[in-house]
């Protein structure tokens, strides 16, 4: 008997394009660009929630910062602690944090949570403070999160347990009624990525988890990380050369016109957008103690960035939260990839 995914396999394939489509219905598959090398990052501070009063609302603003990434398929999320230094935590167990005591755990912790596949996340996220309002988390629905009656060419697997049949191999649960099994031994409780076989005969192998984008051109999920400082977000970046574009928000910016006028073409790599909380990069500049010795502060931030942009000019607001400002922002730079 062919293993389940061979079938699904089969089923999507056939339901192609030749039948007509139900408007009235949301698109249930996904479909690929072209495999691609660039990325996209997001960098965003700690005191976007040191406003809110309750931990539902913390978790609320989580959602919503995840779900701009899922819409504008960021592939990196970086968080960063813009608090004065006699602000933060220090010798603090990590496991007894509430989110109270250090909000970049806190945001670090949900946004870890939900980028992961959800049928992974009991196994892979105990019991812990700041998941107790995670009923309040928004689906993110990302490719990588399929449904078990579509078939991708990729898949995120949990390695199990148990022997495998023939006493070879690793046991990996898929999200699917049927496990499948993988020629490498691999230790219990770990995340693969997975490519599928196509014809269901060979066993799912292995690999990097920035595949399904390098050779297939999916979305497949952001990473995640904290930096201590605003300069941590440069200089700790996980890509060799760093990032060879970088953008700061800030209302002292020039418009998104101007910075990036529509005959003008935008090649990058890695590309970075920061954006600042409610009193500005101005104010996580001013307390990074690396970028105070460069007498970096003030007017002076701007330095920092390639680019230095007001997303949205003549604001009918005093103020634009930074969950709003992500909407704005990467909907105004989205046509940069969208041109890659």
């Amino acid at each position: 008997m062919a293993p389940p995914y061979e079938h699904q396999a089969k089923k999507r394939r056939m339901d192609g394009d030749d039948g007509p489509i139900d408007t009235f219905k949301p698109a249930t598959r996904f479909r690929p660009t072209v495999p691609r090398e660039w990325t996209v990052s997001v960098a965003i501070p700690t005191s976007i929630i040191t406003d809110c009063v309750t931990r539902e609302q913390r978790t609320t603003y989580a959602g919503r910062v995840a779900r701009a990434l899922a819409v504008f398929a960021v592939d990196e999320i970086i968080v960063y602690d813009d608090s004065p230094m006699h602000q933060r935590p220090h010798n603090v167990d990590e496991d007894a944090f509430t989110g109270d005591t250090d909000p970049a755990h806190f945001l670090e912790h949900l946004l870890t949570y939900l980028e992961t596949p959800p049928f992974m996340r009991k196994t892979l996220f105990p019991l812990h403070p700041n998941l107790r309002s995670q009923g309040l988390l928004p689906s993110l629905d990302m490719p990588h999160h399929p449904h078990k009656d579509e078939w991708l060419p990729y898949r995120e697997g949990m390695t199990l347990e148990g022997q495998a049949k023939g006493g070879k191999g690793t046991l990996v649960d898929i999200g699917m009624p049927n496990t499948v099994t993988i020629s490498e031994s691999i230790p219990p409780r770990t995340r693969v990525t997975l490519k599928m076989p196509d014809d269901g005969t060979s066993a799912p192998e292995p690999v990097h988890p920035a595949a399904p984008r390098t050779e297939a051109g999916y979305f497949w999920g952001f990473s995640v990380r904290k930096a201590i400082t605003l300069s941590n977000v440069f200089t700790q970046s996980p890509y060799e050369e760093g990032y060879d574009i970088s953008i700061g928000t800030s209302e002292r910016g020039i418009p998104l016109s101007k910075a990036f006028p529509d005959h003008k073409e935008t090649n990058f790599t890695h590309l970075l957008i920061v954006f600042g909380g409610p009193r500005g990069l101005e104010y996580a500049a001013m307390n990074d103690p690396e970028l105070a010795e460069l007498g970096i502060a003030g007017a002076r931030t701007r330095e920092l960035f390639d680019n230095w942009v007001n997303i949205l000019p003549n604001q009918g607001s005093r103020t634009i939260r930074t969950d709003e400002a992500m909407m704005i922002g990467l909907t105004g730079l989205r046509r940069l990839w969208d041109a890659s």
